[in-house]
């Protein structure tokens, strides 16, 4: 879901800037909308300014320039136990000294909500993380999983619009955190309230987004829903960062409508997606998926490349192999089709890959 032209952003970021020295500005010229019900996550590197957005929304930060407005109304002076704002932290930030229920019964009491209503509201949220019989409990008594949901049930409890999450899985082991992914998910449609996310792991990105804003050095380098960020990266930051990816550096030779001929380093000639690169004599960065590679001269572009090495992954090989002077250079080869057979480590074989799927970016 993105929005339409008819739609008012629900979330608006309006030319926002934000220095803490008053010279290096950590975000520049933010402008981001966000549709109500949406799940929009913001990625990048740490430094990036993802987390430091999400700070400016909650109103933990103020921002130097430019406007944050929630609903069409500007919040930036508006202080943040007064906006409304559900607020779920990775390291969880429950009070030790009251039991679950207290937990969730706290902003409600912020609240002026009365008690047998409280009461109801902190069930009713408890049940909607499947921690029902765990109200009398302390968040010591919990495990780290327990005690994300209950942060979870807190942020959601007294019902907010807006929930704002800070990287909350990044203290849960693997297995967990992908379980937990689901389950925001899974509530966010549930709930359909409008959900900004920060996070730095990719693959949790592209699992629970409608739409994903990839941050470097304070700005958004793309954002668009995660397909499209895979399939479709427009800036050689956004390919490098997004999934895995064969970068290879080349020169312009000639334009052919969407496509372009390139000299690639280390002799190989080729033919590209003209993406974001610059005329006949620019240098470009080429992007290709893993994937997109063959093990056949079937394509357009066609090479030999050296095996270097195998891994077993279950479902693919990964093979990593030395290409036009790149040593670097991976194939994800199925496991089911049987083409990996015949590689062999020190061995040389065929590699081919189709123009569309190998696109020109900026140097």
């Amino acid at each position: 879901m993105a929005l339409d032209s008819s739609q008012q952003a629900f979330v608006a970021f309006d030319r926002v800037q934000k220095s803490y020295d008053g010279e290096i500005l950590v975000v520049k010229d933010l402008n981001l909308q966000i549709a109500k019900g949406e799940f929009v996550t913001m990625l990048g590197p740490s430094g990036s300014g993802k987390t430091t957005c999400l700070m400016m929304l909650a109103g933990f930060e103020t921002a130097t320039h430019g406007d944050i407005l929630l609903d069409g109304k500007p919040i930036n002076n508006i202080p943040p136990h007064k906006r409304g704002i559900g607020m779920v932290f990775q390291n969880y930030a429950l009070f030790p000294h009251m039991t679950v229920g207290e937990n969730l019964s706290f902003p409600l009491e912020v609240r002026n909500i009365g008690k047998s209503e409280r009461e109801k509201m902190v069930m009713d949220a408890l049940d909607m993380v499947q921690m029902g019989e765990f109200a009398g409990r302390r968040p010591a008594q919990l495990s780290g999983g327990q005690q994300q949901r209950i942060a979870l049930a807190r942020a959601l409890v007294f019902r907010p619009e807006l929930v704002l999450m800070d990287e909350p899985l990044g203290a849960l082991d693997k297995q967990l955190r992908e379980h937990m992914q689901f389950e925001i998910k899974h509530l966010h449609e549930k709930l359909g309230v409008t959900v900004v996310y920060v996070t730095h792991d990719q693959s949790e990105a592209l699992t629970m987004s409608d739409r994903v804003a990839v941050f470097d050095d304070g700005r958004i380098q793309q954002l668009a829903p995660p397909d499209d960020l895979y399939e479709r990266p427009e800036n050689a930051f956004v390919a490098q960062f997004i999934g895995e990816n064969n970068t290879l550096n080349a020169t312009v030779t000639a334009i052919n409508g969407d496509t372009v001929d390139v000299d690639i380093d280390g002799g190989m000639k080729g033919t590209a997606l003209k993406v974001n690169c610059d005329g006949v004599g620019s240098r470009t960065t080429l992007s290709l998926r893993p994937e997109r590679v063959r093990l056949d001269h079937s394509g357009v572009n066609r090479t030999e490349g050296k095996v270097l090495e195998l891994i077993y992954l279950g479902d693919h090989i990964r093979c990593r192999m030395a290409v036009s002077g790149h040593d670097d250079f991976i194939v994800k080869v199925p496991n089911a089709g049987g083409d990996h057979k015949h590689l062999v480590v020190g061995e040389t074989t065929q590699i081919s890959w189709e123009a569309v799927d190998c696109r020109a970016l900026d140097a």
